[in-house]
């Protein structure tokens, strides 16, 4: 059985942060990232606050479950779909997410605003399905 509390605590923050999200990609341009330093901190934050959720929630899964541990935030992902928990192509985006994360904390002062914009622009789609998707599979744990 899942603490199901404590991954709904990072499923509650992911669904708020990922409105932010979705918010930014829809108003903020690529111009906007570049020359606006607050609205460029706004979506970059959002879009770290809402990738790091759904990492802690795959983590929680995976020590809840009692899977083999991960050796990094991408992997984490890769062993969600090979205990058969996400499809495969969901767990392919995440663990790129997750690299694009790395990117966010590690490299920041170079980061690719160019890139960044495009993530910005279409990681929200994988985001929202896995979200959904981990809602669906607490629901059904519920039954």
């Amino acid at each position: 059985m899942v603490d199901r509390q404590g991954i709904l605590d990072h499923l509650r923050e992911l669904e708020a942060s990922l409105k932010d999200w979705e918010r930014y990609a829809k108003s903020f341009s690529l111009e906007d990232l570049k020359r606006d330093r607050d609205k460029r901190n706004m979506a970059l934050y959002a879009m770290l606050v809402t990738i790091q959720s759904a990492i802690d929630a795959a983590s929680h899964l995976i020590a809840e479950k009692k899977f083999r541990r991960p050796s990094s935030y991408r992997e984490s992902f890769e062993i969600l779909a090979e205990a058969g928990i996400l499809p495969e192509n969901m767990a392919s985006r995440m663990a790129d997410l997750a690299g694009f994360r790395n990117a966010l904390v590690h490299i920041y002062w170079r980061l690719n605003l160019e890139e960044a914009f495009a993530v910005l622009g279409s990681g929200s789609t994988v985001l929202r399905s896995y979200l959904e998707h981990v809602k669906g599979l607490l629901a059904r744990e519920a039954d």
